[in-house]
C-alpha cells in the first residue's frame, strides 16, 4: 500500500521501490517511516542494504549505519557511488531548517538589542527594560538549546570518546555564552560598561548560534556542491536503450534491463547507452565526456564506442559488451568518489596541529579567565568569562579541518571533467613533486597500433613463406606488433597455417612449430639465445632501426630466413606534450624493448632527455627504483599489462585508459584518452591543488594564531580592544567561509 507522507503531495515508484515526499517538504525520497527524524537527522532510507558510511574528513572512520564521526564529530556520509535522483544531503537539510527557525528568532532579538542604535530604540521602551530582557531570554533559549542542540551533542561525544574537536569548542563556547546570557538577564549589573547598551543592560548572545550555524550550513552546502561532478557524470548516462529484438522488433527499455550481447539502435543525436561495438553503420562520436577533446570521432563497423557518448547524424547498431558498473562511466564515477574520500600525506600536518590545538584552547580559555579575574578591573569575572567565551568560539578550528579535504574534493571532480582519473589524494601530492617521468613507447609515445611495413627475406627464402610462418606464428600472440604483423599477412591475402607448442619468451620473442617446422620470431636476444649469428642481415636491421622501426628476426629451423619490419607512428599529440612536459621540469626517459636504434630514432625526433632500450619488463621496475635512489621522485606512464610492475613502484604511477586493466589498477592516474597531455593537466593540476592546500592551511592557521591572543584580550592593555562573543563567531565562520571559497576555485582553475 502507498503511504503519503507530504502534505497534499503524491508518492512515486521507482525502479519498483515506493518513495515518498518529505511532510517537511524539504526532502523528497524518503521511504515509509514512522520515524521520519532521528536524534534531529533526517534519514535516507533510499540508499542500498550493506551501504557502508564514512567521514569526510577522516575516510578512515568506517561505519555500518549512519551517525556522528569520533573523532571530528561531523556526521558520517554514505560510501560507494550516489544515486543520480538522489536527494541532498540530509544533515545539510537539518541544519538549514534549524538556521532559518533560529534567524526567526534572533531577527526580534538583533532589533530589541541594536534599535537604540538604528533609531528603534521606542520598541524598548514600549516594552520597558525588565520585559524586554526576558523577551530577549525566552527568544533566545531555544535558539540555543534547539537550534544549537547538534553541537551540544557533539560536544558531549567528543568528551566521551576523548577526541576533542572543534565541537567541542564550540558547545563550550555557545554554551558559556547562554549562560552569560542568562546572567545578563538576571543580574546585569555584574557587566562592565563596555558590554552594556546604552541603556546599560546586556544583550542575550543567542546570535552566536545563529552565526555558527550559518557556517555549517555553507560549509556543508560547499561539501554538497563538491560532489557535483559525480552527479553530473551520472546525469551524462542514457536513462533507456532500444534494443534491437531476435525478430527485428525495437523496443525502448530501461538503462538497468540492458543485457551484456543485447545489440541496440542508437539514433543520431541520441546518447549510446552502453560500453560495446558498432557492428552495423557509420556515424561520428561526440566523446568529449571521456576525453576532453571536443572534436567527434569517426565509427565504423568494428569500433569501440562508449556510453554516454553523443551520436552526430548517422544510425549506429551496436552490441552491448559492458553494462551496469562494468562501464566506463560507472568506473568513472566509483574512481571519483574513492579519491575524493581519500587524504593527502598533507592532511596529518592539520590533523597534528589540531589534536593539540584544542586542548590549548581550553587551555587558553582557563588561562585567560583566570588572568582577568586576578588583574582585570572591575568587574574582573565578567571581563574574564567575555574573553573566555571569545576565545573559545573563534579558536574553533573547522577551517583548519576543512583545508584539505575539500581541496581536494573539488580537485577530483575538476579532474574527472577533463579526462584525468585521480586514484586517491596521496597520488596527487606526490605528482606535483615529480621530478622524473619515465615513458614507454609502444601505446603511450607512438599510437600503439603498429603496421607491418616490410619483410626482408634471406637469400633461398620466399617472402610470402617467411611471411606466412611468422603471422601464423604470431597468431597465438596478444602484442601489438604480433597483432600488426597478422594483420599485414591478411591484408596480403596470405593463408595461416596452424602453430604448435607455442611458448611466449619475455622481452625477445616468440617460438612454436608451424606446418612441421620449428619457427622462431624475435629480437638479436632470442636470436643470440638460440645460438645462432645475425651477420651481415644485422646490418639491415640495424639500418631499419636508424628509420624508428621494430625489426624482428624470422628464424625457421636453424636458420635466420629473413626479417620482419614494424612502424608504430608516433601520436600527433606527443610532441607538444613533451615540450610542455620539459615546461614543467620533468627530466623524460623512454624505457622500450625496443632495439637501442630504433629507441634513439625516436627519442632523438622527440627530444627525449634518456633512453633505456631492450629493457625486460621486470627491468622498468629496477631502472625506476635505481633512479629513485639516486633521490629522484619518478613518475610512470605506461598502458600494458607488462607496465603494471613499474607503475606500482613509481612515486606516481600513470596509466593510459587505453591500457590494460591492471595497469589501470597499479597506477594512481588514470588518463581516459590516454595521450600524454593527460599527464600535462594532471600535472597542473596536481601543483594548483598542492598551492591551494598551503592558502588554505596558511589562512586557517594564521587565522586562530591572531584571533586567539586578541580574544584573550593582550591587545586591551595597549589599545583597549577585546573581541565580544558574537565578532567572535561571525569571524570564526569567515574564516571557514575563506577556506571553502578559496578550495572551490579549483572548479575553475585552467588545466
Amino acid at each position: 500500500m502507498i503511504v503519503n507522507l507530504g502534505a497534499g503531495k503524491p508518492s512515486r515508484e521507482h525502479k519498483g521501490e515506493t518513495y515518498h515526499f518529505c511532510s517537511q517538504g524539504c526532502h523528497d525520497k524518503f521511504a515509509a517511516d514512522p520515524e521520519h527524524f532521528v536524534s534531529g537527522q533526517l534519514k535516507r532510507e533510499t540508499l542500498p542494504k550493506g551501504t557502508k558510511y564514512t567521514c569526510p574528513m577522516h575516510p578512515e572512520i568506517v561505519r555500518d549505519e549512519p551517525g556522528d564521526c569520533p573523532i571530528c564529530g561531523m556526521a558520517l556520509e554514505p560510501m560507494g557511488i550516489p544515486d543520480a535522483d538522489e536527494g541532498p544531503n540530509p544533515e545539510l537539510v537539518d541544519f538549514k531548517r534549524r538556521f532559518l527557525i533560529g534567524a526567526v528568532l534572533t531577527v526580534p532579538l538583533l532589533v530589541l538589542t541594536m534599535g537604540p542604535y538604528v533609531g528603534l530604540g521606542a520598541v524598548r521602551e514600549v516594552l520597558g527594560e525588565r520585559v524586554t530582557l526576558w523577551v530577549e531570554l525566552i527568544l533566545g533559549t531555544p535558539v540555543i538549546l534547539w537550534a544549537g542542540w547538534p553541537f551540544f551533542l557533539r560536544g558531549v561525544k567528543s568528551v566521551i570518546n576523548l577526541s576533542l574537536n572543534m565541537f567541542t569548542l564550540i558547545a563550550m563556547g555557545v554554551g558559556a555564552a547562554y549562560l552569560f546570557s542568562v546572567v545578563a538577564v538576571l543580574v546585569p549589573g555584574i557587566f562592565p560598561a563596555g558590554f552594556r547598551d546604552p541603556e546599560g543592560n546586556v544583550g542575550v548572545y543567542a546570535v552566536i548560534v545563529v552565526l555558527v550555524l550559518l557556517g555549517q550550513v555553507m560549509e556543508l552546502g560547499a561539501r554538497e556542491r563538491t560532489g557535483a561532478a559525480i552527479r553530473a557524470l551520472l546525469d551524462l548516462a542514457a536513462k533507456t536503450a532500444r534494443v534491437i529484438r531476435a525478430d527485428g522488433r525495437e523496443e525502448e527499455i530501461p538503462l538497468e534491463d540492458v543485457k551484456v550481447g543485447d545489440r541496440l539502435r542508437v539514433r543520431p543525436g541520441d546518447k549510446v547507452p552502453v560500453d560495446g561495438v558498432v557492428v552495423e553503420g557509420r556515424s561520428s562520436i561526440d566523446e568529449s565526456m571521456i576525453s576532453g577533446e571536443p572534436v567527434p570521432v569517426e565509427k565504423v563497423e568494428g569500433d569501440t564506442v562508449t556510453g554516454a557518448t553523443i551520436n552526430g547524424t548517422g544510425s549506429l547498431v551496436m552490441k552491448a559488451e559492458r553494462v551496469g558498473a562494468d562501464t566506463m562511466l560507472a568506473q568513472i564515477v566509483e574512481m571519483v568518489a574513492n579519491a575524493q574520500r581519500s587524504r593527502a600525506p598533507i592532511q596529518k600536518l592539520a590533523d597534528a596541529v589540531a589534536g593539540k590545538f584544542v586542548p590549548a584552547v581550553i587551555v587558553i580559555a582557563i588561562i585567560s579567565f583566570i588572568s582577568w579575574g586576578i588583574w582585570g578591573p572591575v568587574p574582573a569575572l565578567s571581563y574574564g568569562l567575555v574573553s573566555a567565551v571569545a576565545v573559545l568560539i573563534i579558536a574553533c578550528p573547522c577551517a583548519l579541518g576543512l583545508a584539505t579535504p575539500m581541496s581536494i574534493m573539488t580537485a577530483t571532480g575538476r579532474g574527472a571533467q577533463a579526462g584525468v582519473l585521480i586514484k586517491n589524494a596521496e597520488a596527487l601530492e606526490r605528482f606535483a613533486k615529480v621530478d622524473t617521468l619515465i615513458v614507454d613507447k609502444t601505446g603511450t609515445l607512438t599510437v600503439g597500433k603498429p603496421k607491418l611495413v616490410a619483410v626482408l627475406p634471406e637469400d633461398g627464402h620466399d617472402e610470402a613463406e617467411v611471411l606466412r610462418l611468422a603471422a601464423s606464428l604470431e597468431r597465438g600472440s596478444e602484442h601489438p606488433l604480433a597483432e600488426a604483423i597478422v594483420t599485414g599477412a591478411e591484408e596480403r591475402g596470405v593463408a595461416f597455417a596452424k602453430a604448435e607448442d607455442f611458448e611466449a619468451v619475455t622481452g625477445k620473442g616468440v617460438k612454436g612449430i608451424v606446418d612441421g617446422k620449428p619457427v622462431a620470431l624475435g629480437n638479436a636476444k632470442l636470436v643470440a639465445d638460440l645460438g645462432l649469428d645475425g651477420g651481415a642481415i644485422s646490418e639491415t636491421a640495424n639500418a631499419r632501426r636508424d628509420e624508428g622501426e621494430t625489426v624482428m628476426f624470422v628464424v625457421i629451423g636453424s636458420e635466420i630466413a629473413g626479417l620482419v619490419s614494424v612502424a608504430d607512428p608516433v601520436k600527433e599529440t606527443t610532441p607538444d606534450a613533451l615540450k610542455a612536459l620539459h615546461a614543467q621540469g620533468f627530466r623524460i626517459v623512454m624505457a622500450t624493448g625496443d632495439n637501442e636504434r630504433t629507441a634513439k630514432a625516436v627519442a632523438g625526433r622527440l627530444g627525449i632527455d634518456e633512453i633505456r632500450a631492450d629493457v625486460l619488463p621486470e627491468d622498468k621496475a629496477r631502472i625506476i627504483k635505481a633512479l629513485q635512489d639516486e633521490g629522484r621522485k619518478v613518475a610512470m606512464a605506461g598502458d600494458g599489462v607488462n607496465d603494471a610492475p613499474a607503475l606500482a613502484q613509481a612515486d606516481v604511477g600513470v596509466a593510459m585508459g587505453t591500457g590494460a586493466d591492471v595497469a589501470i589498477e597499479s597506477a594512481g592516474f588514470t588518463l581516459v584518452k590516454g595521450d600524454l597531455n593527460g599527464i600535462v593537466r594532471a600535472r597542473r593540476l596536481a601543483r594548483a591543488t598542492m598551492r591551494n592546500i598551503k592558502q588554505n592551511l596558511f589562512f586557517a592557521l594564521v587565522y586562530n594564531a591572531a584571533g586567539v591572543p586578541v580574544a584573550a584580550g593582550v591587545l586591551y592593555p595597549v589599545l583597549g580592544i577585546l573581541i565580544s562573543p558574537i565578532f567572535a563567531a561571525a569571524a570564526m565562520s569567515l574564516s571557514s567561509l575563506s577556506v571553502v571559497g578559496n578550495a572551490l576555485r579549483l572548479r575553475s582553475v585552467e588545466i
